[in-house]
């Protein structure tokens, strides 16, 4: 996998969430959404990224990964309830969703250092 590509996709999430959360239609569940294995990264990490584990760059990432589907998941769950949910509080600056994000960021990068 390039660890550029993951970062890019990872990146592209931002995009997805402020389109889906300014119109939920359900399309997107928060189980979906939590779970960091089934994404493309998540799937290097669980799969041949694994060879890193041993790193500790490598347990950070899954660490971060996990924390970043977790607030996106707690982003979906809000927009299907209705809670009218906005941009600025769900993924702005100061949102987990924005903190998470960038720390899968960091800690992708300090993987690309290593593999």
């Amino acid at each position: 996998m390039n660890l550029d590509d993951a970062i890019s996709a990872h990146a592209n999430w931002k995009m997805k969430l402020a389109a889906y959360i300014s119109k939920p239609d359900r399309s997107l569940t928060a189980s979906t959404v939590g779970a960091s294995g089934a994404c493309e990264l998540g799937k290097w990490l669980y799969g041949e990224g694994h060879q890193y584990s041993k790193l500790p760059e490598f347990s950070k990432l899954v660490s971060d990964h996990a924390r970043f589907h977790k607030a996106a998941a707690a982003v979906i769950e809000k927009a299907n309830a209705g809670q009218g949910v906005t941009e600025e509080i769900a993924l702005g600056s100061k949102s987990e969703f924005s903190s998470a994000s960038s720390a899968v960021v960091k800690s992708l990068m300090a993987m690309k250092a290593h593999v």
